[in-house]
């Protein structure tokens, strides 16, 4: 696979956001076989994106550090954190995403991270770096990516999952926090109203008493079939999904999933029968026809929002995926 080499002290583009960015659900019709458009970057250029991007991240994460230097938990960020192993020193680590070349002597340190290459132009996080394991995950990403984006959103669920969580059963996932209703009323939500989760790791921490209400029963091998995008939880698991695209993943998209998925947690949580009013969160009301509206009007928002994010992944599995060994060859040292 042959690139065009750009050169550029600085972009304000986005070579993760392909031209269907508007539009994931047109039908794709550019050749199989793109081009990977590098542009390169001089060191001062860089290492300012690199530093801007640690300050970033300082403010998405410095306060959740903080909570957990003093031994405090938070119910509603806590799950971004335990639920997708946020590793601060990983998140903190900058990649510029595949297409970008970095100059200067300073980019060599690059070299130590896996993925990473040098050639005469520039160091890199190279697709043809990308072990025959590491492809086909690339792969089943980007087949989850597509699915999701192909997929007519459904907006009917009004965050049940957290109720179908503690329906009808002693234990609780947040069991500090209390319940904003009694034990029966949260059960009469349940049963009074359909539940259609079709996210399987949502669906999986239902309680025993709540799986049969569901509409389908999702397990892993079928998450192709029913993940959509309409679904908070899908949007929020866009995080995931950069996290083990990386290196060739821009770490600016990254953040821009992880900013996306604070928002959309704490919608969830708001919408959940906990009362969480200690921590700042009002109740959306979904027992109510007045906190479905709201809860759906938060909904189509996300998945509007998330559009560009998914897009964006999806390009970047396709410039590792179209990758060749015909690329450039690295310097040999």
């Amino acid at each position: 696979m042959g690139s065009t080499l750009v050169e550029a002290a600085d972009t304000n583009s986005n070579p993760s956001i392909p031209d269907t960015a508007q539009d994931p659900d047109a039908p794709d019709h550019r050749p199989r076989s793109l081009p990977v458009r590098e542009v390169i970057l001089t060191e001062h250029a860089w290492t300012a994106k690199e530093r801007a991007h640690g300050q970033r991240v300082d403010t998405l994460i410095g306060s959740h550090q903080q909570r957990r230097a003093r031994g405090e938990k938070h119910p509603v960020t806590d799950f971004l954190f335990d639920y997708y192993s946020i590793r601060p020193g990983r998140l903190r680590q900058w990649h510029p995403g595949v297409g970008i070349l970095l100059q200067g002597p300073a980019a060599r340190r690059f070299l130590t991270r896996k993925g990473y290459r040098e050639t005469r132009h520039g160091v890199s996080a190279s697709p043809a770096t990308a072990l025959p394991g590491r492809r086909a995950a690339v792969h089943w990403i980007h087949t989850l990516l597509r699915a999701c984006a192909a997929r007519p959103p459904q907006f009917a669920c009004f965050g049940l999952h957290e109720w179908a969580m503690v329906y009808r059963s002693g234990d609780r996932r947040h069991d500090a926090v209390p319940l904003r209703l009694s034990a029966d009323a949260v059960a009469g939500v349940v049963e009074d109203n359909p539940i259609c989760c079709s996210h399987f790791d949502a669906f999986r921490f239902f309680t025993p008493a709540a799986r049969p209400l569901n509409r389908i029963q999702p397990g892993p091998e079928e998450r192709l079939l029913h993940e959509q995008r309409g679904c908070l939880h899908v949007n929020m698991d866009l995080f995931k999904w950069a996290g083990k695209l990386l290196p060739w993943c821009p770490s600016s998209l990254q953040l821009d999933a992880l900013e996306l998925a604070f928002r959309i947690r704490e919608i969830d949580m708001r919408a959940s029968p906990y009362d969480l009013t200690d921590y700042g969160c009002q109740p959306i009301p979904i027992e109510t026809p007045e906190g479905r509206a709201v809860y759906e009007t938060h909904q189509r928002g996300f998945a509007d929002e998330a559009i560009s994010i998914r897009c964006g992944l999806i390009h970047v599995c396709e410039q590792v995926l179209e990758s060749s060994s015909s690329q450039e060859k690295p310097i040999s040292r």
